[in-house]
């Protein structure tokens, strides 16, 4: 029993030594500077949370930064290059927002730029209720459609068999 006590005693000791030797520090700042920031929208107003995003820089072969948007549908990233960039920001549910901006010498966008994405958000909001009422009734149809035809299926299966068994 002391055998063990002791040997529990020693690898503790020698777990807290190695752990301290092998470690290291880290560290961090916060600080206000100016980066360039992207900020994305449903067609509502919503912002897209949480959506994936990928930065290209003029050279445009990988991605110079990938990350998520924050609640508030934002990210900020701090180009390194003056040149063409692209943003392409991704929610995984169908909408996929691409923008393109220049970025100058002085490593500042030239001009701002905003733009409409692709996939199930579209440029008219207008146009986005008519499109769910379309769809609705479409649903709608879709099923009473496959109920009928279920229906009829099974009327003529009952008729193919009355005529089987009746004696002619």
């Amino acid at each position: 029993m002391k055998f063990i006590a002791l040997w529990l005693c020693i690898t503790t000791c020698m777990l807290v030594i190695v752990e301290s030797v092998w470690s290291h520090g880290v560290r961090g700042r916060i600080d206000s500077g100016s980066g360039t920031l992207v900020e994305a929208k449903y067609d509502d107003g919503e912002p897209i949370s949480y959506a994936g995003i990928e930065i290209f820089d003029p050279e445009g072969g990988l991605p110079f930064q990938t990350g998520r948007t924050d609640r508030n549908g934002r990210f900020l990233f701090y180009p390194d290059m003056m040149g063409n960039w692209k943003v392409v920001v991704n929610d995984g549910t169908g909408h996929r927002l691409v923008l393109k901006t220049e970025i100058d010498s002085s490593l500042n966008i030239k001009e701002t730029n905003e733009r409409h994405g692709r996939g199930l958000i579209m440029n008219n909001s207008s146009f986005l209720g008519y499109a769910r009422i379309i769809v609705g009734i479409s649903i709608i149809f879709g099923i009473f459609g496959s109920l009928l035809g279920w229906a009829c299926y099974k009327r003529m299966k009952d008729n193919d068999n009355k005529k089987k068994t009746t004696p002619e």
